[in-house]
């Protein structure tokens, strides 16, 4: 079956839609048509690890679980993405994911190939001594499949520091070696400063680019009202620099409903959701046990997302997880007068989403700006200082935090930079007078990168 044919794997084959059509609906292929070649060959894997993975709980019982690493392409680099620890993991959320980071690992401008993993299992509720053989037990498998030159994987959606810990000292023992084979370690064992916040300030930094290329240098995130979704890793270091930059963030969320504050959220109350959410507290229990809370100025919609109870804002940032913007959703954003979308999570719009923001985009005067970005561009900053991070393991060295920040802002940036020109030079579009498309050029730019290299090794021929 092919690439473009898949009933059984919904969220991989919406991710390899949106990238073809994007492609398809350029000058790319009129232009150079060699790159069609590539389309068949970079949707499939080079290789798909599936296994079991079996521990002992705390009550002595038996479990097991399907673990899995989809090393979906090494053309720029070793497999670089995340693993994600969490009970809806499965082979099509792995593909989508991976099939995303190959093309978002080019557009750092890094070394890097794509690749994801994960396990089907949820850790809530579960002890630290349950945790850590759960992680013993899925490395002893992947220790076999990675390395430092092969396949470094990361963090995801519940793999965290203690996590990440407990992998990393399980490969050590497996292997008999030290070496930068994870990223997002501790500081003390080969970690880098700014990783933890990478993803959220990335977001930040693409967004303010978007602002000042579309303004003219005349707005900035001060005195803007953001919408953010998420109360996890990436929501709350974009919500710290929208703070520090000037900008009122007026909403968070989980799984289980929404905060909306009406004068934004304080630096406290985000302190007080960073230390609950490593107990796996939600964000209603949250409320109720923290002093950052009591001062009110804040509602708890249960069961709902944040987009239709905000009221007037300026820019939306997704960055919980795939598909959490719908398409009345989005129409709902832009005539609240949302002017500029970012994703922070990977896929957060559907497609209905993308199209009503995509619409408004070309529909829009020169003094009406709406301008959409997906998570491959926007959200890359973590794997961007991953990819900073195994510099320095190389190197036996530890950057300085403002050193990495740095290169964090200028290569957020440049992807921006990348993602316009090539939406710039391959539009399809005949209103030239509208915003480029931000999701065509990433996608575009970032394609071209990986095409070329495939060519390049005799991949594509």
């Amino acid at each position: 079956m092919s690439a473009s044919a898949q009933p059984l794997e919904p969220e991989f084959q919406q991710a390899h839609d949106e990238v073809v059509a994007s492609l398809k609906d350029s000058t790319l292929f009129k232009k150079a048509p060699k790159y069609q070649k590539v389309l068949p060959v970079v949707a499939v894997p080079e290789r798909i690890i599936q296994f079991r993975v079996a521990w002992e709980k705390d009550n002595g019982e038996q479990e097991v679980a399907t673990g899995f690493r989809v090393q979906y392409n090494s053309a720029k680099g070793p497999y670089k993405g995340g693993l994600r620890f969490h009970p809806t993991v499965n082979l099509s959320i792995l593909k989508f994911l991976g099939f995303e980071q190959v093309f978002k690992n080019a557009l750092t401008g890094l070394d890097m190939g794509g690749g994801k993993g994960g396990l089907c299992v949820d850790l809530k509720g579960r002890s630290d001594s349950e945790i850590r053989r759960i992680c013993y037990s899925f490395m002893r498998e992947l220790s076999r499949h990675i390395g430092p030159n092969t396949d470094v994987p990361a963090g995801d959606i519940g793999v965290g520091a203690r996590e990440a810990g407990y992998l990393f000292g399980a490969y050590r023992h497996f292997q008999n070696r030290w070496e930068g084979v994870l990223t997002g370690k501790g500081l003390n064992w080969g970690g880098s400063l700014i990783r933890p916040e990478a993803t959220g300030y990335g977001v930040i930094y693409f967004t303010e680019a978007m602002i000042e290329y579309a303004t003219k240098g005349k707005e900035s995130f001060k005195g803007k009202r953001v919408v953010v979704s998420g109360s996890g890793n990436v929501a709350q270091y974009a919500a710290l620099k929208i703070i520090e930059l000037g900008g009122t963030v007026v909403s968070l969320s989980d799984s289980k409903g929404s905060v909306i504050f009406e004068n934004g959220v304080t630096p406290e109350q985000i302190a007080a959701v960073q230390e609950a959410k490593v107990k796996f507290m939600s964000l209603e229990q949250i409320l109720g046990a923290y002093d950052a809370f009591k001062a009110g100025g804040h509602k708890y919609i249960p069961g709902a997302r944040p987009w239709t109870h905000v009221g007037s804002v300026d820019i939306a940032l997704p960055c919980a997880t795939q598909n959490e913007v719908s398409g009345s959703e989005a129409e709902h954003l832009i005539k609240s007068g949302v002017k500029f979308v970012a994703e922070g999570s990977n896929m957060g719009c559907t497609q209905e989403a993308v199209h009503a923001f995509e619409n408004a985009r070309a529909g829009a005067s020169s003094n009406d700006t709406i301008w959409y970005v997906g998570g491959k561009a926007s959200n890359l900053g973590g794997v961007l200082v991953s990819g900073l991070e195994m510099a320095q393991n190389s190197q036996r060295l530890t950057w300085t935090a403002a050193d990495v920040d740095k290169e964090l802002k200028r290569g957020m940036i440049n992807c921006f930079k990348d993602s316009l020109n090539a939406a710039q030079k391959y539009s399809n579009e005949s209103n030239q007078n509208t915003l480029p498309s931000l999701v065509k050029g990433a996608n575009l730019a970032s394609f071209i990168k990986v095409a070329d290299a495939m060519f390049d090794q005799g991949d594509v021929f």
